[in-house]
Formats: C-alpha cells, sequence, structure tokens
C-alpha cells in the first residue's frame, strides 16, 4: 500500500486529504485494503453505494450492456436512457429528465434551467437566486456560485452573480431577501456537508407556497439526501410537496458516474429548449443501464423499508450515544442520514475508527455523518456503536 500511496502524491493534484489506505474490494457494506484488512462501510463513496457491494444483479446488467454498447451520444436515442428516465419520472413525481455525469453538473443544469425560464417571461437578465447559509451544492462554478460557504466560494470569486442567502428554516430570512427579481429559491431537503440539518416541515411547506404565489421556482437538491436515503424515494415526499425542478445524484447510479436534473413539464415548455444545454457522456447506454436496474432493486430489495427500521434503529442508537458522552452535543438526522455533532474537532475520532475497521466520515469539522449502505441490518449498526465506543472511551 505504501508504494502505491506514494505513486499516487507523486501522480494526482492533491485537492483531497486523503485516509493512508488503498482499497481493493468490497463485498456486502464490508470493504478490504491492499493488505486484506477488512472494514465496516459506513460512509458509502460518500452516500453513493446504497445496494453495497457485490450485488450481482447490478453488476450483470452492467457487464451486459458493456457486451452491447457503451456510448452513442445524445445524437441518437438508446433504450437504456429512455428506461431509466421513465422510473425516474415515475419515482419523483416530475416530467422532464436531463440525465448529467454528476450532481454538481446536475446543478448547473438547474441553475440555468431556472434562468431561461425567467428571462423568457420578461426578457430580462438581472434575475436573482436565493440560496441557503451553511448549503452544498457542489465545486463547479454555478454550484459553487449557490454554496452558502463563504469558505468555498472565495478563492474563486467573482462568481455567476445575482445570488441572495437566506438562513435555513428561519422563513422570515427568506422573505427579506425576496424581491421582482426572484426567479428561484434552491436549497437542499436535507443539508448533507453543512451539518445533517433537515428543512423543517413548516419551513419547506411556506417556501412552496411563496414559490407558487410569486411564480418562483423551488429547486430541490436530493443529491445526497434523495434515492431512498432518508426513507421515502426522495426527502420532498415527506413535506408532501412537489419542487419545479429537482437534482439527484450519488445512489442514482450506485457507483457509475450519473446524476440528473428534473423539472415539471410547465418548466419544461418555458426554459431550455434544443441547444440551451448538453452533455457528450450524459445518459450513455452504460450508466443508464445501471440506473434502471437500481430502481429495480429498490423496489424487489424493499429498500425503503429497510431503510426506515435500520434508520429507526440506528437513531435509537445514536441518542443512547449523545446520553451517555458528554462530548457529543447533537444529534440529527432521517432515516439512514445522521448526524452527531461534537464539542471537539472529530479527525481523530475518524482517525481512531479507521485503524480499528470503520470508515466514517466528517461534515464539517465537529460532525460526524452515518450514510451506510441502505441494505446494513441491525447487526452492522451493533457493530459499528461496538467499534465507534471505543474510540471515544480511549
Amino acid at each position: 500500500m505504501e508504494k502505491y500511496i506514494l505513486e499516487a502524491e507523486e501522480a494526482l493534484l492533491h485537492t483531497y486529504n486523503r485516509f493512508q489506505i488503498v482499497l481493493d474490494k468490497g463485498e456486502g457494506v464490508y470493504l478490504y485494503d491492499l493488505n486484506g484488512k477488512k472494514y465496516l462501510d459506513f460512509v458509502a463513496g460518500i452516500a453513493v453505494f446504497a445496494l453495497g457491494y457485490q450485488n450481482q444483479e447490478y453488476n450483470n446488467a452492467l457487464k451486459n450492456q458493456i457486451d452491447k454498447l457503451i456510448h452513442t451520444s445524445n445524437y441518437y436515442y438508446n433504450v437504456p436512457a429512455i428506461e431509466a428516465a421513465m422510473k425516474l419520472k415515475k419515482a419523483s413525481g416530475l416530467d422532464r429528465v436531463f440525465f448529467t455525469n454528476s450532481g454538481a453538473e446536475a446543478m448547473e443544469g438547474a441553475i440555468k434551467a431556472a434562468r431561461k425560464y425567467a428571462y423568457l417571461k420578461d426578457g430580462k437578465k438581472d434575475h436573482e437566486i436565493i440560496a441557503m447559509e451553511h448549503s452544498f451544492h457542489g465545486r463547479t462554478m454555478g454550484a459553487l456560485s449557490v454554496t452558502g460557504n463563504v469558505k468555498y466560494r472565495e478563492p474563486f470569486e467573482p462568481l455567476i452573480g445575482h445570488i441572495r442567502f437566506a438562513t435555513m428554516n428561519d422563513f422570515s430570512s427568506v422573505l427579506k431577501q425576496v424581491n421582482d427579481k426572484t426567479c428561484a429559491i434552491v436549497l437542499e431537503t436535507v443539508q448533507g456537508e453543512g451539518g445533517i440539518h433537515p428543512a423543517d416541515y413548516g419551513f419547506l411547506k411556506q417556501i412552496r407556497e411563496l414559490c407558487d404565489k410569486q411564480d418562483i421556482l423551488l429547486i430541490l437538491d436530493e443529491i445526497q439526501c434523495g434515492m431512498g436515503r432518508c426513507g421515502t424515494m426522495f426527502a420532498y415526499e415527506q413535506y408532501e410537496i412537489v419542487p419545479d425542478i429537482m437534482t439527484t445524484a450519488k445512489a442514482l447510479g450506485c457507483g457509475v458516474p450519473v446524476g440528473a436534473f428534473l423539472m415539471k413539464e410547465a418548466v419544461a415548455q418555458s426554459s431550455l429548449t434544443s441547444g440551451d444545454h448538453g452533455s457528450t457522456y450524459g445518459g450513455n447506454p452504460l450508466v443508464c443501464a445501471g440506473v434502471s436496474k437500481v430502481f429495480d432493486l429498490f423496489e424487489s430489495q424493499d429498500v425503503l423499508h429497510n431503510v426506515k427500521e435500520v434508520g429507526a434503529y440506528l437513531s435509537k442508537k445514536l441518542d443512547d450515544l449523545m446520553e451517555k458522552y458528554d462530548i457529543i452535543k447533537f444529534h440529527r438526522g432521517i432515516g439512514l442520514m445522521q448526524g452527531l455533532e461534537f464539542d471537539i474537532p472529530v479527525g481523530e475520532i475518524i482517525q481512531k475508527a479507521l485503524s480499528k475497521g470503520l470508515i466514517l466520515i466528517n461534515a464539517g469539522p465537529n460532525i460526524i455523518r452515518f450514510v451506510p449502505p441502505l441494505i446494513i441490518q441491525k447487526k452492522h449498526v451493533d457493530e459499528m456503536i461496538e467499534l465507534f465506543e471505543q474510540c471515544l472511551s480511549n
């Protein structure tokens, strides 16, 4: 492993402070490094590998597509993309799909759609978007522009501009930012990188009502919290609303690089048209074969029921930990998207966990998030808690 790590440090751009292990293979909810050490995975590639590792039906769907057709470009139709789009439409309650290669690209498309929608209404070019403080939408220039963390934005300014920031779960702060130039409000239904902060039910309902009243588009980022992680296919279902535009990625493909933005028919008919947006790789047959199979497996394996059941069990166990350890200040989350907030930096705890065979990740300097594969069982939660407590006690 040491040889590979040294070569990586010579060859790869240093934009990540990587953990000093080289992962080699996975099975179920476990990962193995090159030395054969076994790790319980409570990160799932940052909420990506919902179905766990070595799901043979999923693997075979990709293998079979590789032997047929991998790529054609979007100048032609392909069956996997059509099938995946129809399943995504049904699951989301939205009408039109554009496949991308990542979540950040999905957010770029959503921003463009919102601005084009507003431009077609009045021909003006000074429309504004309201985003939330402490949000995270990606690292490309548009997605970064609506990310509510100055640390991420400042080195790359000037960004796209005409962005205002409000406070999550404070409707009055949103109202203060609204004016006749506002074309969209964008937020994560559950903030991920910002510390696992779910939107309050009343707050999101008020945002939806405001958008309906003033013809403002509601964009919901479900890149991390969507695809079953919160116990429904998309987290906004729990708020009894539907966004005008939605972004998704991560577990959408369970490992293949794919994202998407979706919109209501009324938005699609009055926004992006031929030549306005594109992606050479977006929606190619290989990734869409994966997406299509993911939806099939979510249904056949009753993944959503498992998330509700095991998510409630995990939540109770994390509550118990908070009562037991004074350094844990808050516990937040929905389903299998949970976070513990500490009164100390958590980097050392995560390193200890790794040494004991438990993979965890932070969400800010003092929050540990738990985003395991959606197929985990209660026994895996128990195993995680046992290893985690060893890190807290020492």
